[in-house]
């Protein structure tokens, strides 16, 4: 069976310069994948995706740019808080750091200095943060991706599969430009199951005896009866 060899520097279709690249370019594909695409080649054997293409256009790729962005919106707004108290501090130390005393004044600029230090750590770890899920999300979308991309080389008998943004093509017949139909069929490929439902019962089953109704609160049990005397 053949196999599809794609180029290992596809993997940086969700890199954060990648990312902003798909978010501006989404338009642009939208309405290129609104034509109708060119028929396949009779007998062709290279075929080309365009993988930023399929992740800004399909199901996954669309949910995947969602969390990312999510997480950078975050991000950034929790930097913008931190810089608001860093500058009032600083804004303080400027108007009133001349009527403080020396004790107040030390302890502000101690302040000062700790939430300098405090952003910079922040940036860094938000930004390693960031790219921890990014590498996530790639790693899982090209496990769901390559295999059907590799499908569709088998089926259509191809020699070779090539990453249209990696390959360096100045021109080429659109019809072996197989990015519409990778999306519709990874679309299909990972599309959401419905919840299975709850099993029937049995035909002939007897519901279930309901329990007893508890006692009800503050009841006093039943006074015993009084023996006979002898």
């Amino acid at each position: 069976m053949k196999s599809v060899v794609m180029v290992r520097s596809a993997r940086s279709v969700l890199s954060v310069l990648v990312l902003a690249f798909v978010l501006s370019a989404a338009p642009a594909f939208a309405q290129a994948a609104a034509q109708p695409p060119a028929a396949f080649p009779q007998g062709a054997k290279i075929g080309l995706v365009n993988l930023q293409q399929i992740a800004a256009l399909s199901v996954d790729g669309k949910a995947s740019t969602a969390k990312v962005q999510a997480l950078i919106t975050k991000k950034q707004g929790e930097a913008a808080a931190k810089a608001k108290q860093l500058q009032d501090n600083q804004s303080k130390l400027q108007q009133s750091g001349a009527l403080m005393n020396d004790a107040a004044r030390a302890a502000l600029e101690k302040d000062i200095e700790r939430q300098t230090v405090e952003q910079q750590r922040f940036e860094q770890d938000a930004q390693a943060e960031v790219m921890e899920l990014q590498t996530q999300l790639q790693g899982v979308f090209q496990e769901k991706l390559f295999p059907i991309l590799n499908q569709m080389v088998v089926e259509k008998g191809l020699h070779v599969l090539f990453s249209a943004a990696d390959a360096g093509i100045i021109a080429a017949d659109p019809g072996i430009d197989l990015t519409l139909e990778a999306i519709k069929r990874f679309d299909a490929a990972t599309a959401s199951k419905p919840a299975a439902a709850a099993p029937a019962p049995a035909p002939g089953a007897k519901p279930a005896a309901a329990a007893p109704a508890p006692a009800t609160p503050g009841a006093k049990p039943a006074a015993p009866a009084t023996p006979p005397k002898p």
